[in-house]
């Protein structure tokens, strides 16, 4: 095969004349009209991956146009296609650092996880991120960025949660669509991701999501269509699992008729790097390219051809598509790129933007920092911050602030009495654990957490004496490639006596204990919380993490972050888990398929649960939580007043004044649920609807919101009738500070109207 692709390579170069359309000068259809069909196969292929699967598909593709980018399109120089660069997200643009025979370094900005990105509950500001982290894309000379991902949180353990939003598909979708606005206002495409259902890593390739149409409609696709509709992302990148039997990537249900045809999508559908298993099926879908391409792809198209299974006009749908998106790429407009992206600007952005995704969980009086100069911090996490996920979401940044060194920069005399013996600690649990390493899929493991060390009761004392407050750090790693463990969730018994000790031993001085919790998804709360005076929840928070930490501690800014997700008392509180691979033995599943594990929930996930998804099951069941969504404390108080709701039919449209009835300036997210009278289907107790943030209300000061969305969205998905119907009555509008504590309420009318969708992705 490759000997015939060699050749018609050759050919193809010796046909180039004066008289080739030009792709910029001359229309896509002419340059589409004039591709060979070999051409037109490999250019829906992408140019391989080194290290995967032998040699690429194709010949004379352009791979170093900029090293450490995830994948380029194919090159067809005499039609005057340039090849394109797809670079990794979500956290900051994943490039290589440096570069062979080059003195320069090309470090990009490490910003926000995903997790505190949607904390800030702040549409404004995630659009902010987006433009810096868009302009950072531009000028490294990457054309479409793959990110943002927009997952739901069904279950806690996902591996793959701290660079997804929500267990909520309004805060998920319209968190996404503020990131992707930002981004390509920088004349760069977005990849939003994993389209669809792609909820857990293990088995991640092969595994089997079964989902209710309903489902699938109200929380795993809804995001979706909100980033669709509301931001016009360049493209799209359908997951690596199967719905209801039907890899995502060759599901024509999904890609065409739900993406396309209903939402009104225009862009290119890309896999996922070695998604799916026929690369004929997911053209025929309408997967416009393959990613990153490999030569089995090219022979199942061709096949497929030959054999009448797909047609070239089908073909020529995907082909288009992708004329379209190398168009209207920097790259193909001649941009000339600096490679000197305002690294110090986006640091300061970075540093800004996470101080309102962090949220405070517990204060008793501890917090702001006031009158203190001596602070002895704890936790091997305090000494060595995390910045943020390993994997695709992985930045090669130039450095990470630690916590100490955030404490220090803010001028705090600390204690570093334990720091020399912690990092010598570190480092050789990181040694022990890269010498075990021996199989070939060693470059996929993080390295783990190191086990705390827990000073001495005479270290303990002497400690409190000297210092005026304790602050341990808890960490916890977040990537793609593996699910969490239920030991990650709970804390260590290590972590346990870290803290039990130290918060007796400053107790007993009449001092103060915080935590800070450096981690990207939910761990149990509810069985320590008590024990220290505050905790603040830092999540990652970027390169400049330490410093961010320390802004909200000293109280140079009053935390206003809420959080996205519940945190359960239990984990099996969660009804995912009673379908999902907790604790799995299965490992790293990343190009091959694993169809005959026979363990549960590894082939197949049944979504059991249906639409009760996080607060939504929680409410339901009447089930305490050790914090509830939209939960986050503050420095301040806020009074909630004058809530009004009117609906013409088209747009419902909501308002409330909030009241700073504190001592000092802070913002306050509000968010808008709803309750529906009694209908024909089962209903949540309550869903969010919208949300809003204030801006920085000084002590006394009052601001009205104006909080809007379609009427249509009152609506429930009736499968037996595919279609969204609203239920005509009185709708009730709770205004809260989180979805367990509502300040005040409105009510209004709806009419009953019903929408038809297609039938599609049903139950196999």
């Amino acid at each position: 095969m490759k000997k015939i692709m060699l050749l018609s390579a050759t050919v193809l170069a010796l046909a180039g004349c004066k008289g080739d359309p030009q792709l910029g000068k001359d229309s896509v259809d002419k340059v589409l009209k004039a591709m060979t069909l070999e051409e037109k196969v490999h250019f829906v292929i992408g140019t391989g991956m080194a290290g995967f699967g032998g040699e690429s598909a194709v010949v004379g593709a352009t791979k170093n146009i900029v090293p450490g980018a995830a994948g380029t399109t194919y090159p067809i120089e005499r039609l005057g296609i340039p090849s394109i660069v797809l670079a990794d997200g979500p956290a900051g643009l994943r490039i290589d650092p440096t570069r062979e025979g080059d003195e320069n370094t090309y470090y990009c900005t490490h910003f926000p996880i995903g997790t505190l990105l949607a904390s800030t509950w702040n549409q404004e500001l995630v659009e902010s991120v987006g433009k810096a982290m868009g302009e950072e894309v531009h000028e490294y000379g990457a054309d479409v960025y793959l990110a943002p991902a927009l997952n739901i949180h069904r279950h806690p353990l996902n591996g793959r949660n701290f660079e997804y939003y929500s267990e909520d598909p309004v805060v998920a979708g319209k968190t996404a669509a503020a990131y992707v606005r930002g981004v390509q206002s920088n004349d760069v495409g977005t990849s939003i991701k994993h389209f669809a259902y792609n909820n857990q890593e293990t088995n991640r390739t092969g595994n089997n999501a079964v989902i209710s149409p309903r489902a699938q409609r109200e929380i795993y696709l809804k995001g979706f269509e909100i980033t669709v509709k509301e931001s016009d992302p360049w493209t799209v990148m359908s997951s690596y699992n199967k719905i209801n039997g039907t890899y995502t990537s060759q599901s024509r249900d999904l890609i065409t008729t739900v993406l396309r045809d209903e939402w009104g999508f225009k862009g290119l559908v890309m896999t996922d790097w070695f998604g799916g298993d026929n690369g004929a099926e997911q053209i025929a879908a309408g997967n416009d390219m393959l990613q990153p391409g490999t030569d089995l792809q090219y022979q199942q198209i061709m096949d497929a051809i030959k054999d009448g299974s797909l047609s070239e006009d089908e073909l020529n749908i995907c082909v288009r598509r992708c004329l379209e998106l190398v168009a209207r790429s920097p790259k193909a407009k001649g941009y000339a790129y600096s490679n000197k992206p305002d690294l110090k600007a986006h640091a300061a952005v970075t540093r800004q933007s996470a101080l309102e995704g962090m949220v405070l969980l517990e204060n008793n009086g501890v917090l702001p920092l006031k009158d203190v100069k001596n602070v002895a911090v704890f936790g091997c996490t305090s000494f060595d911050f995390i910045a943020g996920g390993t994997g695709s979401g992985n930045v090669n940044r130039a450095y990470t602030v630690s916590l100490l060194d955030g404490l220090k920069n803010a001028g705090f005399n600390v204690d570093e009495s334990n720091k020399e013996a912690t990092l010598k600690h570190i480092a050789d649990e990181d040694a022990a654990f890269k010498a075990s390493l021996t199989d070939q899929l060693s470059a996929f493991y993080p390295t783990p957490r190191p086990s705390e060390l827990v000073p001495s009761a005479a270290e303990l004392a002497a400690s409190a004496r000297a210092n005026d407050v304790a602050i341990i750090t808890f960490g916890r790693n977040s990537g793609e490639f593996f699910d969490r463990t239920s030991a990650d969730f709970s804390l260590s018994a290590k972590e346990k006596e870290l803290l039990a000790k130290v918060t007796a031993a400053f107790h007993a001085k009449g001092k103060k204990v915080v935590v800070v919790l450096n981690v990207g998804g939910v761990i149990e709360t509810a069985s320590w919380k008590s024990v220290p005076d505050a905790i603040l929840l830092a999540w990652q928070a970027g390169q400049e993490g330490g410093n961010s930490v320390t802004d909200i501690l000293t109280g140079a800014k009053s935390p206003s972050g809420k959080l996205p997700m519940t945190f359960p008392v239990n984990l099996m509180d969660h009804a995912s888990s009673a379908n999902f691979p907790i604790d799995s033995d299965t490992g790293v599943y990343f190009t091959n398929r694993r169809e005959d594990v026979g363990q549960k929930d590894v082939d197949v996930t049944k979504y059991e649960e249906g639409i009760y998804v996080g607060y939504r099951w929680f409410d339901k069941q009447n089930l305490p939580v050790s914090y509830p969504f939209g939960y986050g404390l503050s420095y301040t108080t806020f009074e909630y007043s004058a809530p009004a709701v009117a609906n013409d039919g088209k747009t419902v449209t909501a308002k409330v004044t909030v009241k700073n009835t504190g001592s000092v300036a802070g913002k306050e997210a509000v968010q808008l649920y709803v309750s529906a009278p009694a209908g024909t289907l089962d209903k949540p107790v309550k869903e969010l609807k919208a949300y809003g943030k204030t801006k920085e209300l000084a002590p006394g000061e009052s601001q009205e919101l104006t909080l809007t969305f379609p009427t249509s969205e009152l609506a429930s998905f009736d499968e037996e009738a595919s279609a969204w119907k609203v239920d005509a009555g009185t709708y009730t509008f709770q205004f809260g500070a989180s979805s367990r504590d509502v300040r005040c309420t409105a009510t209004a009318e709806a009419a009953a109207s019903e929408t038809p969708a297609n039938r599609v992705l049903l139950m196999k």
